[in-house]
């Protein structure tokens, strides 16, 4: 009996060490229809010359992820409250209203994605499909439990956009010299917006900033570390693997056809090398990457409300939280159904525009981080100097940008 229960105990360590967790959510609210848009873009545009972006973007995501499980892992509050005990309620409300607007942005062209690819399998119009779709996600919100079913939703569509693209990368016969040749930074004239919306695409500070929130929903404590540690590994480096075999495949079939992608519906083209149901393929693509974020991406607006107001505690479940988040929807829902579309680079300012909020939530981050309530979780100094790295480059991008308006 007891060699049993020894063993059965075991079996049920393993099982826990390799639980997927909150870093397998973010990756899937984060990686949307833009996501889809931008690295295709780079791809189609310029060849193999950017494949490095979405590789440093990854090793940044990495830094701030862990960084976020660090202090979720050690506060007893959600991603704002932990700011406002911090650095006052001002601070707070300021980075609950920036992070809001950050995820606001693409809310509509999440809905807009879902239907699009919808409209592929069922030919009916977009515009029906997304107030569907949205209506569907809503209704989500509402079931018991809402972060077990979040995990249970997104775990399986995302390895299904993982399997999808990566075949497609594989089939379109990339040409190895030149893709290891990208791996160099450079920067061609005239790319740097979309290297800007790229780096937003992969390296989002508000989807790690959210994963505090995430990991204290998971109920995960400090002895929890080195599980909690290797999930956000492991759903960082498919949030960045996903933007990277995207674009292989985009600068392996469109790049020589001379193709841009003008709009959603031009990302079809690359999945052609696979066959007839390269279209059919596409929509399944497109449809779990726009639906996982218009569900994700309206769970992170809809707490950051809910901070904004003071009403952050009693998590996912709470019902001030749900009524934020399905807000949160409904706009986006409502303005999918009233424009129909979204212009392809509307998605991509939309991206670009993040640049300029999301500094002073990585500054935070580093500095909650470093503070002692991390106690033996406080991120090391050659951690600390790739965080201040990573801030760093956010501004730098800023400044970039901006200077095209200037």
């Amino acid at each position: 009996m007891s060699s049993q229960t020894t063993s059965g105990a075991a079996a049920g360590h393993a099982r826990s060490r390799w639980r997927i967790g909150p870093a397998f959510v973010t990756a899937a609210l984060v990686f949307g229809p833009g996501s889809i848009t931008t690295a295709s873009s780079l791809g189609a545009g310029f060849a193999y010359d950017l494949v490095w972006v979405p590789v440093v973007a990854t090793i940044l995501m990495l830094c701030f992820v862990n960084i976020a499980v660090r202090i979720g892992l050690t506060t007893d509050q959600g991603s704002v409250g932990t700011v406002s005990a911090r650095f006052g309620r001002i601070v707070g409300i300021l980075i609950a209203l920036g992070a809001l607007v950050v995820v606001a942005s693409f809310q509509a062209g999440n809905s807009v994605g879902a239907g699009a690819a919808a409209e592929v399998l069922f030919d009916t119009n977009t515009a029906v499909l997304a107030g569907v779709f949205t209506a569907v996600a809503i209704a989500f919100v509402w079931l018991p439990s809402f972060y077990r079913n979040l995990e249970r939703v997104m775990v399986p569509l995302v390895l299904l956009m993982l399997v999808l693209f990566v075949i497609t990368a594989v089939v379109s016969q990339p040409d190895p010299g030149a893709l290891l040749r990208g791996l160099i930074p450079t920067i061609p004239t005239g790319s740097n917006a979309v290297v800007v919306a790229a780096v937003a695409t992969t390296f989002s500070v508000v989807g790690a900033f959210y994963q505090i929130t995430l990991v204290r929903e998971k109920g995960w404590g400090p002895d929890e570390f080195v599980q909690a540690r290797r999930d956000a590994s492991l759903g960082t480096v498919i949030l960045g693997g996903l933007s990277f075999v995207i674009m292989i495949a985009a600068a392996g079939v469109l790049n020589p056809a001379g193709e841009t992608v003008s709009s959603p519906a031009d990302l079809a083209a690359v999945l052609q090398p696979i066959g007839q149901w390269a279209p059919v393929l596409f929509a399944i693509g497109l449809w779990a990457a726009a639906f996982t974020s218009l569900v994700g991406n309206a769970t992170i607006g809809g707490s950051m409300l809910a901070g904004a107001i003071g009403k952050e505690s009693g998590g996912l479940d709470s019902p001030i939280v749900k009524v934020c988040v399905t807000v949160v929807m409904a706009i986006g829902g409502i303005v999918a159904i009233v424009f129909g579309g979204i212009p392809i680079q509307l998605i991509l300012t939309a991206q670009a525009v993040t640049i300029f909020i999301v500094p002073l939530i990585g500054l935070v981050m580093v500095l909650l981080a470093r503070h002692r309530d991390r106690g033996r979780l406080k991120i090391s100094i050659p951690q600390l100097v790739l965080a201040g790295l990573g801030v760093l480059f956010l501004i730098l991008l800023a400044i970039t940008y901006a200077g095209k308006f200037l």
